[in-house]
């Protein structure tokens, strides 16, 4: 996808723990795009249904009306809900968890489509998540799937939550990623897979340094 004016949209997925997030981020440092956390979207929402008392037996109306006039932004490296910073709040397990769950539901991938699109029009930007190449952005300027082995991902995933002070062991974080796996490669609506066109990097052996380099050779 280039857009008017020669935006560009660099369009990353891949699973839970494969470092697409820390890649995205330095990449768009590192090429002047702006960086777009679909991840941080969806435990945004996620943050606002289970404040409303919602859990995952929700019906898709009742989950559309309490989105109906609410506000998700991110800009400058922080998300905000209805206009309260919510940064450290939606990255605990429990945010990723009920993230994971209500991302499946139609009313929640409907309701950020759109924030999600409108984000690569005013830049070129470099989009992370479950489904940029595949539904949000399929005509992407650039595509890639970086994916790492499951223990691998498990121990990044651990690392990422103690820097954080938030109490998980690394079965619990093993559990979580391969939970977290079944769920996003089972669900109906958008289900995580590699699109046809993206170009696959393994990231089990790759340093943050490694990986950029690949990616920056393939633009």
């Amino acid at each position: 996808m280039t857009g008017k004016n020669g935006m560009r949209v660099i369009a990353i997925d891949g699973p839970a723990g494969s470092g697409k997030s820390t890649v995205a981020r330095a990449l768009a440092e590192r090429l002047g795009f702006d960086y777009l956390d679909t991840g941080a979207l969806y435990r945004a929402v996620a943050l606002k249904l289970v404040r409303a008392g919602l859990n995952e037996g929700a019906g898709d109306d009742v989950i559309s009306s309490v989105l109906r006039g609410t506000s998700i932004e991110f800009k400058n490296a922080a998300v905000y809900l209805d206009g309260e910073d919510v940064s450290v709040e939606i990255r605990t397990p429990e945010a990723g968890h009920f993230s994971s769950i209500f991302s499946a539901r139609r009313p929640v991938r409907d309701y950020l489509l759109d924030i999600q699109r409108n984000a690569a029009l005013s830049g070129s930007i470099v989009a992370e998540g479950r489904d940029m190449a595949t539904v949000v952005f399929p005509d992407a300027w650039r595509k890639f799937y970086i994916t790492a082995d499951e223990r691998t991902r498990a121990h990044r995933r651990f690392a990422q939550l103690r820097e954080k002070n938030t109490d998980i062991t690394q079965a619990e974080a093993l559990s979580d990623v391969s939970t977290r796996d079944t769920r996003d490669a089972a669900r109906a609506i958008a289900p995580l897979a590699k699109a046809d066109d993206a170009i696959e990097i393994d990231t089990t052996d790759l340093a943050i340094e490694e990986t950029i380099q690949r990616i920056m050779a393939a633009l």
